[in-house]
């Protein structure tokens, strides 16, 4: 068994970029050799451990039988999700929602470009620079899995905004969007027993959680649910 990744908490937090958007104050920051992005104050995401949001892609491939499979990633956040998905032939259309047009640019020509450089070159790829709650409500594509990294999952969301992905509505859109049998994957911080009922209650099937051990505090889960 591998060991898991330790953050240096001890390193200084260097300020990389600051901007103000419609949905409040980004930040990437850099503390020792990995890159933070805090949201309104907050921590979201950093590049020190991937592992979840790899399972996050993983698991929903490993449950589609399609050929060609078309993914849409919900949060490009520091790319993980996105190079992984690119690293895998298997994926067709591989789409990424990002409403923060900051992560977008640090991703293109700024300090995260070494983490997605690769997968953004990838014809496959397609960023849309969007609010995903509204794209889900409002578009008319489909794909065979929904991988969302939205904010910190949810029970615990940044941006109240945010919240509506996880209740009725924004779960009747995801299903909407799924082709049938398509895979919804949603990633959290921590284990949610109350989603998994929101799921089911949404009608999706073979409802279930996935668990990553981190090295501090509660696992890293992704939630699972089927379109029938």
């Amino acid at each position: 068994m591998s060991a898991l990744p330790i953050r240096d908490h001890t390193a200084e937090a260097v300020v990389l970029d600051r901007r103000e958007g419609p949905y409040g104050e980004v930040v990437l920051r850099q503390r020792g050799g990995d890159y933070e992005i805090i949201a309104n104050g907050c921590f979201l995401m950093d590049t020190a451990d991937g592992r979840s949001e790899r399972l996050l892609i993983d698991a929903a491939l490993d449950r589609l039988t399609a050929e060609r499979p078309a993914v849409l990633i919900g949060g490009l956040g520091v790319g993980f999700s996105l190079a992984h998905a690119a690293a895998q032939p298997r994926w067709g259309r591989i789409a990424v929602a990002e409403r923060e047009g900051a992560i977008i640019d640090w991703h293109r020509d700024g300090p995260l470009a070494g983490h997605t450089a690769g997968a953004l070159a990838d014809p496959r790829v397609t960023v849309l620079h969007t609010d995903l709650v509204e794209y889900l409500a409002t578009t008319e594509d489909r794909y065979d899995a929904l991988c969302l990294d939205i904010d910190n999952g949810p029970d615990w969301t940044v941006n109240d905004a945010n919240d509506a992905l996880y209740g009725p509505a924004g779960l009747a859109a995801a299903r909407s969007r799924l082709t049938p049998g398509g895979i919804l994957a949603v990633w959290s911080a921590q284990p949610s027993p109350s989603f998994e009922e929101a799921l089911r209650a949404a009608e999706f099937t073979d409802v279930h959680t996935l668990e990553v051990s981190v090295s501090r505090g509660v696992p890293d889960v992704v939630h699972l649910g089927r379109r029938p």
